[in-house]
């Protein structure tokens, strides 16, 4: 009985040592922030951005560590099976959270094991071709993809917004093309060779190569110009009114972190954001913040749609 009971108190001492105190001393160590593609990306980006400042504010190290692959579901379930404690979070995208669910059977639920904390920004999806491409605007890539052949695009992943832009627009124009996934921002690299024909790729992943003449862009995804290229045509004033597949990012932590921990990091990134603003829209991004049940409300919203979308533009994934 007696050492029953040393084990006992032996457990809640080692269980006080690694939990803080209470959920208002957080954080009280390093905070990882899974990033589920590769370095360079416009995920990657934004999420160092604002931890950096996270840091700063908070007083200790949010470390960004990539885990890419399989469209973004092996970072995503590394952080669905972390310990609900704050000290490991996931800045995430549309892809992992509203897309995948629908395209494949996960043993996990994006909705529920995990608690939308707030969300970073939206990113409209831009069109770019190398220059090589006979494609010197809209017009002219649609009259092109009519009458080419073997063509191919990439995207950062199966069932991101980059893959399925694409996968609408190629049916919209009753057109066959191969697409290429990679793992993240890897997917821009053969398109600057020229060894991809064309891409929908969020603006911050390739603002620097549209200003330096590497790629040429042509329109955006999203419903409403971008801010950032407005002299951009969208696909839907180009001839296909209701296209619209931009992406977002948002925070995340594991299903069980305590809200005041929720509301700890809803509140920084808030403050943090219009500090952040003018570098934003410079590289095509646009802050949005708001509150946890906010973004909640807007996932379920996107999951909808995309699951509507998935079942008729990707019935392969079905």
């Amino acid at each position: 009985m007696n050492t029953a009971r040393a084990l006992l108190a032996f457990a809640a001492l080692a269980g006080a040592c690694t939990a803080p105190a209470s959920a208002a001393d957080y954080p009280d160590r390093p905070v990882k922030v899974i990033v589920a593609f590769s370095p360079g990306g416009t995920t990657d980006t934004l999420t160092r951005s604002v931890t950096n400042t996270l840091t700063q504010k908070l007083g200790q190290p949010f470390v960004v560590e990539n885990k890419p692959g399989a469209g973004g579901n092996i970072g995503t379930e590394f952080v669905v099976r972390s310990a609900p404690d704050g000290h490991t979070l996931i800045v995430n995208s549309v892809g992992p959270i509203a897309v995948n669910p629908s395209l494949n059977k996960l043993p996990y639920s994006p909705l529920t094991d995990l608690v939308p904390m707030v969300q970073i920004a939206t990113v409209p999806n831009v069109l770019v071709v190398p220059p090589s491409s006979p494609a010197k605007d809209i017009q002219g890539f649609l009259k092109y993809v009519k009458t080419a052949r073997q063509l191919n695009y990439s995207s950062t992943g199966v069932g991101t917004s980059s893959h399925l832009s694409s996968y609408m627009l190629m049916d919209e124009l009753n057109v066959n093309a191969t697409h290429v996934p990679y793992k993240g921002a890897d997917a821009v690299n053969d398109l600057l060779a020229g060894r991809i024909d064309f891409m929908f790729a969020t603006i911050p992943s390739v603002i620097g190569h549209i200003r330096s003449g590497k790629l040429r862009a042509l329109a955006v995804s999203t419903s409403q110009r971008s801010a950032t290229l407005p002299e951009l045509p969208t696909i839907a004033e180009s001839g296909y009114p209701g296209f619209d597949a931009g992406s977002w990012f948002g925070f995340f932590a594991p299903k069980g972190t305590p809200q005041q921990v929720v509301d700890i990091v809803n509140r920084e990134v808030n403050a943090t954001l219009p500090a952040l603003n003018e570098q934003m829209l410079r590289e095509g991004a646009e802050p949005v913040g708001g509150t946890p049940a906010q973004f909640a409300a807007f996932i379920k919203r996107e999951h909808d749609k995309w699951a509507v979308l998935v079942k008729k533009f990707a019935p392969e994934a079905n």
